[in-house]
């Protein structure tokens, strides 16, 4: 008994179907990635070290915080006082000897006058820049010196004020904007006075 094997008969290809692209071709055509894919990393990196360089830029402006805001209002002293040394060279120069005339009742010569401002302003500045044993005495003077200051608001008010009107002149808001000044010497001497404080005289029982 012999056994034989039918194979089946396919049907001939249509000629008109198109024959799908063999598995090789599809894995071996490239890929198109997007542009930016291969610098995201790059980027992430770029914000990360900017971020970081803030942090530290933050962390280092914190901890000189105070030295930074004396030194600061110190160096716009010295100018001041420097500029007061040269005739006519500071804006406010015949306004801080008008309103100190009234204060001298006129007894003080405006060159004398001038020239004590100078060195006022120009002695609270280095005080204020140098710091340590001079701070205290150059924060005290900068606090009565900005009494003064603020005395030519009552002191000069044809100056200091426009005429029927609340609003003060370029003069007075050059002395206003001083409120700024005295803020910042408000929080050095909280800081100095609350890191050192007086000693209190001992008590005997």
């Amino acid at each position: 008994m012999s056994s034989s094997t039918v194979e089946p008969i396919l049907p001939p290809p249509d000629p008109t179907t198109p024959e799908p692209p063999p598995r090789e071709a599809h894995l071996a055509r490239p890929h198109h990635h997007h542009p930016t894919a291969a610098r995201r990393p790059g980027n992430r990196l770029a914000s990360l070290a900017g971020l970081a360089s803030l942090v530290g830029l933050a962390s280092l402006v914190d901890a000189h915080a105070l030295a930074l805001l004396r030194a600061t209002v110190g160096i716009v002293f010295v100018g001041f006082g420097v500029l007061k040394l040269f005739p006519s060279a500071s804006p406010a120069e015949q306004l801080a000897v008008d309103a100190a005339t009234k204060m001298t009742l006129g007894l003080v010569p405006e060159t004398v006058l001038l020239l004590s401002l100078a060195a006022l302003e120009t002695a609270i500045g280095i005080g204020l820049i140098v710091g340590r044993r001079l701070l205290r005495p150059a924060l005290v003077a900068f606090f009565l010196h900005m009494g003064g200051v603020f005395s030519t608001l009552v002191l000069l008010p044809d100056a200091m004020w426009q005429p029927h009107s609340p609003a003060p002149t370029m003069e007075g808001q050059y002395v206003v904007k001083n409120v700024v000044l005295v803020a910042v010497c408000l929080v050095v001497a909280a800081n100095e006075w609350a890191r050192h404080p007086r000693p209190r005289g001992r008590t005997t029982g």
